[in-house]
């Protein structure tokens, strides 16, 4: 079930107004309730304290806000830039969330991120870039730059149940399951070759995150239909 307390400290970037990104998880953590019935197994295994980088498997728009309201800690997420525009870029500032140019060879989040990281907080990583069937297949290296950055203890996050069935309509509030993996720390060596490596470290840790939490759907009745879930 759903912690809920959480930790009221730890570093956030700059602009960021903590009582702002308390209530945001507030929200994020209650505010779906009417719509989805909303499991998390394992957040007792998050770290409270120190610097944490957690990597979750992405398939809809709605694992950021869910894994933002489920920890049980403050967290910055790297959030596309594209959604940083007008009110909601402003606010999702001051929640303190970290905007970040897919493709973009912009090392200011990542350095952002590891101000944050150095401070003894925690940020928030979708390792595979954009949306898709959520497997973790493959995964890009700014994960595995902030660990080296900041020799951060990782976490990974597997969240099933929020993309549509394939013939696109929803059960009325569908099964929301959110598994929290073990913490591991991850040696990452210099160069190119050192990211390449720690990277498919993490994205195997994720995968097997993001298996289990299938198969104990599957042994609890809840198909999965082909690479999208049946909610």
């Amino acid at each position: 079930m759903v912690q809920l307390g959480f930790q009221r400290d730890g570093a956030l970037p700059d602009g960021a107004v903590p009582w702002l990104h308390d209530f945001g998880k507030l929200i994020g953590r209650h505010g779906f309730a009417p719509a989805f019935r909303v499991r998390v197994h394992g957040a007792e295994r998050v770290p409270r304290t120190g610097p944490l980088v957690v990597i979750a498997n992405h398939s809809s728009m709605l694992e950021p806000q869910l894994i933002y309201g489920m920890l049980p800690r403050r967290c910055a997420f790297l959030v596309k830039q594209e959604l940083f525009t007008g009110a909601a870029g402003w606010g999702l500032r001051r929640l303190g969330q970290i905007p970040v140019r897919r493709g973009a060879p912009d090392r200011a989040p990542l350095l952002t991120a590891v101000s944050v990281l150095r401070g003894g907080g925690a940020v928030g990583v979708f390792p595979e870039g954009t949306r898709g069937a959520g497997d973790v297949d493959n995964a890009e290296r700014g994960a595995a730059w902030l660990v080296r950055a900041s020799g951060a203890t990782v976490i990974g996050v597997a969240t099933r149940g929020t993309r549509k069935p394939d013939d696109g309509r929803r059960r009325f509030r569908p099964r929301v399951d959110i598994l929290v993996g073990n913490p591991f720390t991850v040696n990452v060596d210099k160069g190119r070759a050192g990211l390449e490596t720690a990277t498919e470290q993490l994205r195997g840790e994720l995968a097997a995150v993001v298996r289990a939490l299938d198969e104990w759907r599957e042994a609890h009745g809840i198909r999965a239909q082909g690479r999208k879930e049946q909610a």
